[in-house]
């Protein structure tokens, strides 16, 4: 896909001026995508988008619920990897793959967003990651991300927080945390925690019930990805959960990151440092209203639809969360990326959500699940 590797070849991730490449890489991945899924094809069909000339922007193309990747096993392409969401939603997991191709493009992007972030270093460290050891029976997106971010600057050690309990499932282990911070505050070498804010956010909760505090070495920084999950109402404020952070590690605001992206759209999003999420050039964000699905102005509270021409494996061109989302104008922000941000409000129950691809069921109807 030329159009696309022209996209991610861009040089600047915040790169205002790509509008039109942008909308071209994604009727490049619409015409694969019609062309090599069956299911895709019907849906399109359903929806009365027959060809690329149907789509004269990105809120044109044919949305499609990120529930409906937990129900039916989509396939465009060749699976050179396949990754899966945490399965939350009762459990249903979203079975994602990827060509070799698409994985190197969003190597690409992803040293090109995390070095604009400064998040790229050559001086070692020590992880704790807030999440588990992926393996490879064990594919969830959130866990290979974690660890793969270890990557950003050399490992002296990692160190996971999630432990197998006796039930089968996982159980945080924050005495060993504890433990093991006790010999990082002592060395040199900074500390990077990276993972889960839900885990995060308990350790500074344990840490300070103990009265226990540290001051880690210079450098050391909090990088935050996953979402809350299941602990979503649990959710702390980000004024409470800096607060702790310097409280409890010694690490102030300015040395806290955050990443946020679906495995159904796997575009890496870093907040800069006013806090906000800007749209890189990799892709879209379109704010739906609940009851029309026709698009808002920015500033309106809505569905967070998201769009990115990424992949030719599976048809993830334009995907429907269950997040309620406002875009804001990039001028907005003082940080001085122009790209428009997106902020997370907050989730809508599965039963609630209404989308593009409303009658997928019907459209699919026939189709083995």
């Amino acid at each position: 896909m030329k159009l696309r590797h022209r996209l991610f070849a861009s040089k600047d991730p915040y790169d205002s001026g790509k509008e039109g490449l942008f909308l071209d890489a994604c009727k490049e991945n619409f015409d694969h995508l019609i062309t090599h899924c069956d299911d895709y094809k019907k849906i399109c069909t359903g929806l009365k988008i027959g060809s690329s000339d149907d789509i004269k922007s990105p809120a044109d193309l044919p949305v499609l619920p990120t529930m409906l990747f937990k129900q039916h096993d989509f396939k465009s392409g060749p699976h050179f990897v396949t990754a899966t969401s945490s399965g939350t939603s009762g459990g249903h997991k979203s079975v994602i793959g990827f060509e070799f191709s698409s994985l190197m493009e969003a190597l690409r992007m992803s040293l090109k967003v995390t070095k604009y972030h400064g998040v790229i270093s050559l001086r070692p460290c020590r992880y704790i990651i807030m999440g588990f050891k992926p393996t490879r029976t064990n594919k969830v997106a959130a866990a290979r991300t974690a660890y793969l971010t270890t990557f950003l600057a050399p490992a002296l050690s990692r160190k996971f927080i999630l432990k197998p309990a006796q039930d089968g499932g996982l159980k945080p282990d924050f005495d060993s945390i504890v433990e093991a911070l006790r010999k990082y505050e002592k060395g040199k070498a900074p500390v990077r925690f990276m993972g889960f804010p839900s885990y995060t956010f308990f350790l500074f909760r344990v840490l300070e019930e103990r009265n226990i505090m540290f001051k880690l070495p210079k450098g050391s920084k909090i990088m935050l990805g996953g979402g809350w999950k299941q602990f979503y109402q649990e959710a702390a404020d980000k004024e409470t959960f800096y607060r702790l952070a310097e409280k409890t590690l010694g690490i102030s605001e300015e040395n806290i990151c955050e990443f946020f992206g679906a495995v159904e759209h796997p575009i890496l999003y870093c907040d800069c440092s006013a806090h906000h999420f800007h749209v890189p050039v990799y892709s879209n964000v379109i704010i739906r209203d609940p009851d029309t699905l026709e698009p808002v102005p920015n500033g309106v509270t809505g569905l967070v639809n998201l769009i990115s021409p990424l992949t030719g494996s599976t048809p993830i061109l334009s995907v429907m969360t269950d997040d309620l989302g406002v875009l804001h104008d990039g001028s907005e922000c003082p940080c001085g990326v122009r790209s428009p941000y997106l902020e997370i409000i907050g989730r809508v129950a599965p039963e609630d959500i209404k989308t593009c691809a409303a009658g997928a069921a019907d459209i699919l109807e026939g189709v083995k699940v």
